[in-house]
């Protein structure tokens, strides 16, 4: 499966260790890379310090950032590179529907219609990594990021059951999920080439990876 993947997504919860493993992959492939730059949403600060007041901004933001890094994605698959990418457009909804109010989302659900691309590319494979909210939460706070200071564990476990329940019905190409729990494919060498070689094995439409799977 890995091989003849195109377009990879690597997605997760925060703390989960999708850009960080979309990285490793792009260099070992030999892929292009599309990042979420929440680094560049100039309201993401100001939302974990009064998320009442800064969602919607933050959410929009978020939405062109994403709809822009898409046609940068479409013209690396034009011109015949591969590309790795650590998010899917989808989870643009699915954070709107967690964080804003009823009005907000109404009206959040309207634009989003209307400027999401008619026919997006799918992705040849996801990786979705699971974790603990206890372990995304540590993870956050080791990485030390000044805008995720205020980040509970309250918030990432909601931001995961989300995650969950949206790969749980999640069928728009194969995916292969990764318990990010015991297995540290960013940090450990024989994890990440126990990955690829479990990715490269892939035959199901979806399979589980863990070390008692």
């Amino acid at each position: 499966m890995l091989d003849k993947a195109n377009y990879i997504v690597v997605e997760g919860p925060i703390g989960a260790g999708k850009t960080s493993l979309t990285r490793r992959l792009a260099e070992c492939l030999d892929c292009d890379t599309i990042f979420e730059q929440p680094e560049d949403n100039v309201f993401l600060e100001r939302f974990y310090q009064n998320s009442d007041r800064w969602a919607f901004a933050t959410q929009i933001s978020f939405l062109y950032q994403r709809i822009d890094q898409l046609q940068r994605l479409e013209q690396a698959l034009r011109d015949g590179r591969r590309v790795v990418s650590d998010f899917v457009l989808e989870k643009d909804p699915l954070f709107a529907g967690l964080n804003l109010p009823a009005d907000e989302l109404a009206l959040y659900q309207r634009l989003y219609a209307a400027v999401r691309p008619a026919v997006a590319t799918k992705p040849d494979l996801v990786i979705y990594l699971q974790a603990k909210p206890e372990t995304l939460i540590g993870r956050v706070r080791q990485r030390g990021v000044d805008a995720e200071r205020r980040i509970t564990e309250s918030y990432l476990e909601r931001v995961a059951e989300r995650y969950a329940r949206y790969f749980y019905e999640f069928d728009a190409a194969p995916i292969f999920i990764v318990d990010a729990e015991v297995l540290n494919p960013v940090d450990y060498d024989d994890d990440f080439d126990l990955l690829l070689e479990r990715l490269r094995g892939m035959r199901s439409y979806r399979e589980f990876f863990g070390y008692a799977a």
